[in-house]
């Protein structure tokens, strides 16, 4: 697996795993020994960076991540994220009551992950959201803070605008920002990135596989349980989710010359955006987990980078990418 480096602190594998949907959101989640054997066998192949949080579960992500890389805890880098205030009704995200990136609370959820998780150190603490009503300079303080006390590594941020990394990372040094990225997703393009490059922060593309529909393996909203994630989300509802499968079918044309399939040639295009931009695609089947990591692998020219690009242009997805009340979480 190839490797790629951010800053001084953190060196991590070329793709990571996303580790939510293992503990539900997407198809209820899965075993915890089968989601066990899945962060292993990723080790195995050279994966070395896992992406949870405490909101995933919640709380129960962590706790699953911690178990399956207990043994491995040197060999890999793990992230996860505070900035949310969880309350004690309803069950999975749907438990989320706010915001909340106080210092003091900052501080607690480091100390709370860290218990979960069963390690010495978060490798890499990212804020999930910018929380509004706390000047993002206070967040990065309280994260040099932790990082002083040798309880965090790495500061990162998630969907954070331009004006705000810039902002933090004149407090303490931003490592990595993560974002939704992926050919339907487009939008770090015209600041993010370019801002990530001037600073020399990682970036980290999640749902990089557009929550699996560009994989080409989501072809009928039917198919998806009842409690999946998916279902409210609006580029999978009615005439958008059928006019999104038109952009799958063209990719998995253009993957097939490549003798790739659509998965491989969605996660080898982000990483021939950059050298700081390492996927953390999701799974939680060992076979999809093989094949998402064959796509460090694909080389793709100038030429059919710039095919890809044309057949799937920025902008070409109908819907938005989030329900309008988690647009309003996003900082922009």
């Amino acid at each position: 697996m190839q490797t790629r480096q951010w800053g001084r602190t953190l060196k991590v594998s070329a793709i990571g795993i996303g580790c939510m949907g293992m503990t539900g959101v997407y198809d209820g989640g899965q075993d915890e020994a089968d989601a066990i054997r899945t962060l292993r066998r990723a080790v195995e192949i050279g994966v070395t960076l896992f992406d949870t949080a405490e909101v995933y579960g919640p709380f129960e992500n962590e706790k699953v991540v911690g178990k399956g890389l207990k043994d491995v805890r040197d060999k890999v880098v793990i992230a996860t994220k505070f900035g949310f205030r969880i309350g004690e009704e309803g069950t999975g995200l749907s438990r989320i009551a706010g915001l909340d990136s106080r210092p003091d609370h900052v501080k607690a959820v480091a100390d709370a992950s860290l218990k979960r998780l069963g390690v010495d150190h978060i490798d890499l603490f990212y804020q999930h959201r910018v929380d509004p009503a706390v000047p993002i300079e206070d967040v990065a303080g309280a994260v040099a803070e932790l990082v002083q006390a040798g309880k965090v590594r790495a500061f990162g941020l998630s969907e954070a605008s331009a004006a705000t990394i810039r902002k933090a990372h004149a407090v303490h040094p931003v490592s990595a920002v993560q974002s939704e990225y992926s050919l339907w997703t487009r939008d770090p393009e015209a600041e993010v990135l370019p801002v990530c490059r001037e600073l020399g922060i990682g970036f980290v593309p999640y749902s990089p596989l557009g929550r699996g529909f560009l994989s080409g393996q989501v072809r009928d909203l039917a198919s998806l349980p009842k409690d999946d994630y998916r279902r409210s989300s609006p580029r999978f509802q009615g005439e958008a989710f059928d006019a999104n499968l038109a952009l799958v079918a063209t990719l998995e044309d253009l993957a097939g010359r490549k003798n790739a399939t659509a998965a491989q040639l969605a996660l080898a295009w982000l990483l021939h955006q950059d050298d700081a931009i390492v996927p953390i695609p999701g799974t939680r089947r060992i076979a999809r987990l093989e094949e998402n990591v064959a796509a460090a692998d694909i080389v793709l020219s100038e030429e059919e980078l710039a095919e890809i690009g044309a057949a799937i242009p920025s902008g070409a997805v109908t819907g938005a990418r989030y329900t309008e009340a988690n647009l309003a979480m996003l900082d922009r």
